[in-house]
């Protein structure tokens, strides 16, 4: 928002709202992965859901996010006259082919490491923060 709008970069740089919604697809992807994936792997929680669904729920999780972001444009535009969705149905299907095309980067990367034999770099890194953060996984 600070970049967009207030520096301009809507207006400089036609290209700046589909980096932002392929970048925020592809975070909101990873925390999609992220949150199902922890609790995949936590013991006391007895779930055992398959590579593909982590995945799909990665790419669910993120592409509905969009489109609650999109409802938010378009209730900020018909209640308070504001102009977020700039040209109105082309904005905003671009905006959610974006988010979907992020999204979908980290549900493939998500499935293939997750089927794969190796350790990872991710894996080490997730798992490190887990027992970094060993309250964050507790149960009351």
């Amino acid at each position: 928002l600070f970049l967009g709008e207030i520096q301009g970069y809507y207006v400089r740089y036609a290209w700046w709202d589909k980096v932002l919604h392929t970048s925020s697809g592809f975070l909101l992807g990873v925390l999609g992965f992220l949150l199902v994936y922890v609790l995949n792997q936590d013991e006391r929680i007895d779930l055992s859901m398959k590579p593909g669904f982590v995945a799909l729920f990665a790419f669910a999780f993120s592409v509905a996010v969009g489109a609650l972001w999109e409802i938010f444009e378009f209730a900020m535009d018909s209640f308070f006259g504001m102009n977020m969705q700039k040209s109105g149905l082309v904005d905003t299907m671009w905006d959610l082919i974006v988010d979907s095309v992020g999204a979908l980067a980290v549900a493939l990367l998500g499935y293939a490491w997750m089927t794969r034999d190796t350790d990872s770099f991710l894996e080490d890194w997730i798992e490190s923060f887990i027992e970094a953060n060993p309250r964050l996984f507790e149960s009351e």
